[in-house]
């Protein structure tokens, strides 16, 4: 029997670019003097180039795939009511569950004391940027789109939501008469599934230059006296994502949490890399599908709308933050002010952009609730990329878990799928399940 030539999926590859790229920039940090080869030809210039030229592939991709796939999901669920349900569950856990991350933050935060001992002139600081709080009226007036073509164009995801929405449930209603329309929908959603696939090809690549550039900008100096806050911070998000998420997996619907954290892995990956909430839409949805039998017609509504209002990795970020500055400024807040914390907090949230480092300008807004100097934000701003990338992974898998348990309670999980312990390899060019 001819023993078959495996080589490495593309998963590993994605893993091994981003340790290699850690490795890359800390050496270039370190041990590369500064000049125009290591400044200008590498860093700033092919890992920017073909970094950030990945992240715009994937970010390419994001309006017309979750436009689509939502019309197409939500025709296909069809009813409303049906629909009104799945919407209902998705948005209570959200909000319960980014009102529980801000209490284990703030939890967390008390028990470490990040903020007490630190010598604030030895921290590097930046220049901040200031939120406008937004009205709750206001917040959800801005779902509705004026103009649904300037809702596409620029990338507003809440009313990209609602417009698609719409679009599907009345295609549902329309029945034969919407035939062809649904077909189109259908046909263009399987074409930038296969886009997606093709852009993920040279994942590894971009994964290596974003990691490089980030580590070969940053090092490890700036880190030391913020020990105490980034290892808060790690904390929280360990016990939300470990702890938490799948506590509510276990309990609602009896899968392995173990199984659904070895499959979902390589997304947690990819989101750590590219530090992004929408560029892991695509990927989400199809590892959903393919690894865990989660339904796309799930999967496709609840997906992009975590990626908009599902920010527990970021409210986290934030309830760490509030303590840290308080004490580093010795500023005493009361139970009032950390139940002020949790609502403000949970309502930035909603209708934040998922992409890199927002969650440190709606940070602006939470400081602004119970009193905290704003200009406490410039300490934490020197090192918030490794920690904006970890909670970006964390922000993804809030949302799988939720759409694993909505899809489950709605009989739309294949459990065959989900149990299955295949892997896929690539072999002769081909990826294959084994």
């Amino acid at each position: 029997m001819e023993k078959s030539n495996k080589k490495l999926g593309l998963t590993t590859k994605i893993f091994i670019a981003l340790i290699l790229g850690a490795i890359c920039g800390v050496v270039l940090y370190y041990w590369v003097p500064n000049g125009t080869f290591r400044d200008d030809v590498l860093i700033n210039g092919v890992f920017y180039v073909v970094g950030d030229g990945f992240l715009r592939l994937m970010q390419m991709l994001v309006v017309p795939l979750v436009f689509c796939s939502l019309v197409c999901g939500s025709a296909a669920i069809g009813d409303t009511k049906t629909l009104g349900k799945v919407g209902m569950k998705t948005v209570t856990f959200y909000m319960l569950t980014t009102a529980l991350a801000i209490t284990v933050a703030l939890s967390v935060g008390k028990i470490i004391n990040p903020g007490i001992g630190l010598d604030i002139s030895s921290v590097q600081q930046a220049e901040t940027q200031v939120a406008e709080a937004t009205s709750i009226a206001d917040t959800l007036l801005n779902i509705i789109p004026k103009n649904p073509i300037q809702g596409l164009a620029e990338g507003n995801m809440l009313q990209i939501i609602l417009f698609a929405l719409i679009v599907g449930i009345l295609i549902a209603k329309m029945g034969e008469r919407a035939g062809l329309l649904l077909k189109g929908f259908t046909q263009f959603n399987d074409l930038m599934m296969e886009m997606t696939s093709l852009i993920m090809n040279v994942a590894p690549f971009g994964v290596f230059c974003l990691i490089a550039k980030n580590f070969a900008n940053i090092g490890f100096d700036a880190f030391l006296p913020m020990l105490k806050y980034m290892l808060s911070v790690f904390i929280a998000l360990g016990v939300q994502c470990f702890v938490v998420y799948m506590l509510f997996l276990k309990v609602t619907t009896g899968l392995s949490p173990v199984k659904f954290i070895k499959k979902f892995a390589p997304v947690m990956g990819f989101a750590f890399s590219t530090a992004t909430s929408n560029a892991t839409i695509p990927m989400s949805i199809d590892t959903l599908y393919k690894k865990m039998g989660v339904s796309k017609k799930i999967s496709s509504f609840t997906i992009p709308l975590g990626a908009t209002i599902n920010m527990d990795g970021t409210s986290i970020m934030q309830g760490v933050a509030v303590v840290f500055v308080a004490q580093a400024f010795g500023i005493t807040l009361t139970p009032i002010d950390y139940l002020t914390v949790i609502a403000t907090a949970t309502l930035a949230s909603i209708g934040t952009a998922g992409v890199p480092s927002v969650g440190l300008i709606t940070l602006s807004m939470v400081f602004t609730s119970v009193g905290l100097p704003v200009e406490g934000i410039a300490l934490i701003m020197g090192i918030d990329r490794i920690l904006d990338m970890t909670r970006t992974a964390v922000n993804i898998t809030g949302d799988a878990i939720c759409t694993t348990i909505v899809a489950y309670q709605n009989k739309d999980v294949d459990i065959e799928v989900f149990n299955e312990e295949k892997e896929a390899v690539e072999i002769d060019g081909s990826e294959v399940i084994i």
